[in-house]
């Protein structure tokens, strides 16, 4: 157990509500501020870790995931989920 000495203070971080939900690449790419193509090839290359690329078969077609949590984790964007 973590002892708190004197003057010290301790920061609790409420957390999003996490449900797993996509984040659509635009909605990813708004936030950043850049072009949705952007993400697109930086999840594609590995070099944005906000979610996952998925090659569709033999094709050059790409599946993309990008749960809420990771790109809360990666670039602090959050947008609960419309009911």
């Amino acid at each position: 157990m973590d002892m708190i000495r004197a003057g010290e203070q301790k920061l609790y971080v409420e957390l999003p509500e996490f449900t797993g939900r996509n984040v659509p690449i635009k909605e990813i790419a708004e936030a950043m501020g850049k072009d949705p193509q952007y993400v697109r090839v930086g999840l594609q290359e590995g070099w944005l870790k906000l979610g996952y690329a998925h090659r569709i078969g033999n094709s050059s077609a790409f599946n993309y995931y990008c749960p809420d949590k990771k790109v809360w984790e990666e670039i602090g964007y959050f947008r609960k989920n419309k009911s």
